[in-house]
């Protein structure tokens, strides 16, 4: 934030001036869409992240639910009307009206943010545009046609493996060391090296037409032996897209790392740069730290 002595200053366009004569930066609107989901949890994660959002002051949040089941043809966000979107669909959705889907490909090829959580890598198999936004993709029939299995093996080399197999599996819930891979990206920057998730579902064999990705950082599947990517970035045309298989269920998303994770990459997702610190309860190599919606 920066102090006024005498009139407002213009920083990156998107600025306030409070009551105090402080200006702060006007808030990121963010819409989440969600209806359909294999999770049966998701409303409640849906909350979840939303309250997290908004708790941080950098955020307003709208949600936008399709219906139950089949396809919607009602469901007509405005994505414009944002400046990212934040997916909690799941595996098994009906595909978007074709009008939607074309107005999300305008939106984040354009510039708009997108944020992938959990299961939504799971959704639309079919839908070209968006497993190349999302980079990487589980279920649904996704295999060796969708793309390479991308991971990095035991030596720290990033391995694009175009062998036939399935895309996606996952096994018993667990917690899991979480390794930064790229420390300089804004998201990911102050981080400890390694800090320890709290129990979620650890996605392997993940796979996608990969353009554009970054992968942040990784964690060691004990099904595959090899690190599995947990933070990833993809370029969409002029969009940002942050995902991350992470969040499962609500005790997944009340690890401080996911929370942290959430608003830096909704941010980064949003405006290409990160404000959001590292909290000091962040986890550490030897220990999780969760934090309650609400709290």
């Amino acid at each position: 934030m920066l102090r006024v002595g005498g009139g407002i200053l213009a920083w990156a366009g998107a600025l306030l001036l409070t009551a105090t004569g402080v200006l702060a930066a006007e808030p990121i609107r963010v819409l989440i869409v969600d209806g359909q989901n294999n999770h049966g949890v998701w409303p409640k994660t849906t909350q979840i992240m939303k309250s997290y959002l908004q708790q941080s002051g950098r955020f307003t949040v709208d949600t936008a639910t399709a219906a139950p089941q089949g396809g919607d043809p009602n469901f007509r966000p405005n994505f414009a009307a944002y400046q990212v979107v934040l997916s909690n669909f799941g595996h098994g959705a009906a595909p978007w009206p074709a009008e939607t889907r074309e107005s999300f490909e305008k939106f984040v090829r354009g510039g708009g943010g997108f944020v992938v959580i959990h299961a939504a890598d799971n959704s639309f198999p079919d839908w070209v545009a968006y497993n190349e936004m999302i980079g990487l993709g589980g279920w649904g029939g996704r295999n060796e046609k969708s793309g390479p299995y991308v991971y990095f093996d035991r030596q720290g080399k990033l391995v694009r493996d175009e062998s036939p197999g399935n895309g996606g599996n996952h096994g018993p819930q667990i917690e899991f060391p979480i390794i930064v891979r790229d420390r300089e990206h804004p998201i990911v920057q102050g981080m400890p090296l390694e800090w320890l998730h709290a129990q979620d579902e650890l996605y392997d064999k993940l796979r996608g037409p990969a353009k554009n990705m970054q992968i942040l950082a990784t964690a060691e599947s004990r099904i595959t032996g090899r690190h599995e990517p947990m933070l990833m970035t993809i370029q969409y045309g002029e969009g940002r897209v942050f995902h991350t298989p992470m969040g499962h269920a609500e005790y997944s998303q009340e690890c401080v790392g996911f929370i942290t994770c959430l608003l830096r990459g909704t941010e980064w997702a949003a405006t290409g740069k990160v404000t959001i610190e590292i909290p000091a309860d962040f986890p550490t190599a030897e220990k999780t730290s969760s934090r309650a919606a609400g709290k």
